[in-house]
């Protein structure tokens, strides 16, 4: 089974087990990593953003024009970023890293 790597934002380390074909963010909710996710993964927000290591970046599928649109949203958002929805775990991507940004946006939360 691949290993992936969390970054927390208090820079310790989560190294853990993903079956093929869960999400980084399916993975981070499994592991009690406090990765948001409010759109449940749906690609309506951008809660999950990570940063991907950089030898890593181009070992992923390219990110969608809607992945791109959210990832706008995204505080912190760096050259790696990427939604944690949208990255699926493989054997290909055995020993992944992504830190999680200091701070998210969520969108979606009702302002009264």
């Amino acid at each position: 089974m691949p290993k992936m790597t969390f970054v927390l934002a208090d820079n310790k380390e989560l190294t853990v087990e993903v079956p093929n074909g869960i999400s980084v963010l399916e993975a981070a909710h499994k592991n009690a990593v406090a990765l948001e996710g409010a759109c449940e993964g749906s690609l309506a927000c951008s809660t999950c953003h990570v940063i991907v290591d950089k030898e890593w970046y181009d070992k992923l599928k390219g990110a969608t024009e809607d992945e791109e649109d959210m990832l706008d949203l995204a505080f912190g958002l760096t050259h790696t970023s990427r939604l944690g929805c949208q990255i699926m775990m493989s054997d290909a991507l055995d020993g992944l890293r992504v830190s999680l940004p200091s701070a998210t946006r969520n969108m979606m939360v009702d302002k009264k």
